[in-house]
């Protein structure tokens, strides 16, 4: 187990080390935060949005904002036969936003740029996003990624949002919002658990698993080490380890430590939880398989290759479920400032594709789009601050699923008869 510093540092001795710099501190929602703007109104120009990447979540974020009629979209991808098919009134443009010149150009004249490319796109155009002043969202579960987008938000003129799809995005709202009932008006919040998984309705294979989403992004979640709070401190374990088993409306899962899914709530919630951690949803027998594939055959050191074999021996699907577990255990505040009884809160919901006007699109599509969506709306609205990092968490639960693209958290649960 590898121990963090309050800076973030590595420390494989368990000891904490200060830097001669303190960390920024995360926006805690208890706490004031820096002021808004007023909320955008019908009478303003639309906020002129540009989205990179054209792929099935891409697509899914660009026909989302532009059908709500307040945003001017732009979709942007180096193929020209991804950009065909949208609706009137979204513009396409070719380029590639992976070369800085190209990038600035792409995002000139933009006042917030919606990153759907893979995770190792995100700190060059946030770079070129900070330097233009233009609003960055992204949907990254690299936690290095974050890191370095966090530290170009120092002092920034524009937000730098990272992070804001299901997992990391969605579960840390959830998460912070069961936290701080235990946490506010002085409580104690024992143990936080996160789970969700992207998952086939219909599996079929000795994974139980089909493509649903980035295949680069699922390699890295099960190839790099999660950040955890474990007895109070902040550590790093192995991914596909802490293996556990439920279930969850009569039906049979297993969960393990994945990369990326707490997002910026190991820090948040820093000497403030016992033990807080996020594992990625699967059924029974996936994680052995994937530690055979991994770890005996080593193909974690091969991970272009490992991305080849998936996409080729994987089919995807569009028969998907997205589930969302969350349970916080502790004591909350009593009477008199003592404390009250061990009480238990919890988050549920399985969520199934549906049909909008991007088309029907499935479980993933759907949340991950509605995440950012949702981040951007409330930028735009006022509702957040309206410069530097911004966490997840800065999102009130209520306010998230109240807003226009959040509600699709809440609108399309699970009908066994869906397909």
């Amino acid at each position: 187990m590898t121990y963090i510093t309050p800076t973030g540092h590595l420390d494989q001795t368990g000891q904490t080390t200060q830097s001669a710099a303190p960390a920024a501190q995360p926006a805690n929602p208890a706490a004031p935060v820096t002021p808004v703007t007023p909320a955008r109104n019908a009478s303003q120009t639309p906020m002129r949005v540009v989205v990179l990447g054209a792929g099935k979540i891409g697509r899914t974020i660009a026909v989302m904002l532009h059908d709500s009629g307040d945003y001017r979209v732009t979709l942007v991808d180096r193929e020209p036969a991804h950009l065909e098919g949208l609706p009137e009134g979204v513009a396409v443009r070719v380029g590639d936003p992976g070369q800085a010149q190209d990038c600035a150009s792409l995002l000139g004249g933009a006042d917030a740029v919606l990153n759907a490319l893979p995770f190792h796109a995100a700190v060059a155009v946030a770079t070129v996003a900070v330097s233009l002043g233009v609003h960055y969202f992204d949907l990254t579960e690299d936690v290095a990624a974050t890191h370095a987008v966090r530290r170009l938000a120092e002092g920034a003129r524009s937000v730098l949002m990272p992070q804001c799809g299901l997992a990391p995005g969605f579960i840390g709202v959830v998460g912070n919002d069961l936290a701080q009932r235990f946490l506010r008006g002085g409580g104690e919040l024992l143990d936080l658990k996160m789970r969700v998984g992207a998952l086939p309705r219909y599996p079929s294979n000795a994974l139980k698993y089909n493509l649903t989403w980035s295949t680069e992004g699922l390699i890295n979640e099960y190839c790099n080490p999660c950040e955890a709070i474990v007895d109070g401190r902040r550590v790093e374990v192995p991914a596909l380890e802490g293996l556990e088993s439920f279930s969850l409306d009569g039906i049979e899962y297993e969960a393990f430590n994945t990369s990326g899914g707490l997002g910026t709530l190991p820090e948040t919630l820093a000497g403030r939880a016992r033990d807080v951690d996020y594992k990625s949803i699967r059924y029974p027998g996936h994680c052995a398989v994937m530690k055979l594939l991994l770890n005996d055959l080593r193909l974690r050191e091969r991970r272009d290759w490992m991305r080849e074999i998936f996409e080729s021996a994987i089919p995807a699907t569009r028969q998907d479920v997205v589930i969302v577990f969350a349970n916080a255990t502790g004591y909350a505040a009593g009477a008199k400032g003592g404390r009250g009884p061990l009480t238990q809160a919890s988050f549920s919901v399985r969520i199934g594709g549906a049909d909008t006007a991007a088309g029907h699109v499935n479980a993933i599509q759907l949340t991950t789009a509605a995440g950012i969506c949702t981040a951007l709306d409330l930028v735009a609205g006022g509702e957040l601050p309206q410069a530097g990092f911004v966490p997840q968490e800065a999102m009130p639960l209520d306010t998230f699923l109240a807003n226009r693209f959040g509600r699709h958290y809440t609108r399309h649960p699970l009908q066994e008869a869906m397909v």
